[in-house]
């Protein structure tokens, strides 16, 4: 009796499953509305010394959304004051939506793919995962991939759609 072989192991190819990129950090939010005097502006004095005292190290290792719930205009500099404070603990901050932030965090996932598991090499990219804004991950990963990969193809070995191949 033959010895059953994994020809799709033996093949070359190198699977990538898109779930490996969905954020790992969990987002953290600051509403700068909870600082507004009478939920309409922002006064500096105040806003100064909340800065002075919030504990910041809550944040540490964080990735920190920095926002307002509320129409008021906050100034420029809240925003910067925000920031100068999490520098030292928070691992990444914004103030963009949830939804921009969350694809600026799959981009930094794609940007850790180890590259010499992926040069030169026959990739394909699973489409069947669970991940947030899996359009946008696609596009990206694709991206990223296509100045290294010799070839590059979507689904499963046994059944994939052909993408790139390097001339």
């Amino acid at each position: 009796m033959e010895e059953i072989r994994n020809k799709i192991k033996e093949s070359g190819l190198v699977s990538i499953d898109l779930a490996d990129y969905t954020p790992k950090l969990t987002i953290e939010v600051i509403d700068l509305s909870t600082q507004l005097w009478q939920g309409f502006v922002l006064k500096e004095k105040d806003f100064r010394q909340w800065i002075k005292e919030n504990e910041w190290k809550q944040y540490e290792g964080k990735v920190v959304l920095i926002t307002c719930s509320t129409e008021a205009i906050i100034p420029a500099w809240a925003y910067m004051l925000v920031g100068a404070a999490l520098k030292d603990s928070a691992f990444f901050f914004s103030n963009t939506s949830i939804e921009e932030l969350t694809k600026q965090l799959i981009i930094q996932e794609i940007e850790k793919t180890e590259l010499s598991k992926i040069t030169d090499a026959r990739v394909i990219v699973k489409g069947c995962s669970k991940i947030p804004f899996p359009d946008f991950a696609m596009l990206e990963l694709t991206k990223f991939l296509l100045p290294h990969v010799k070839s590059l193809m979507f689904g499963e070995p046994c059944s994939t759609v052909p993408i790139y191949k390097k001339k």
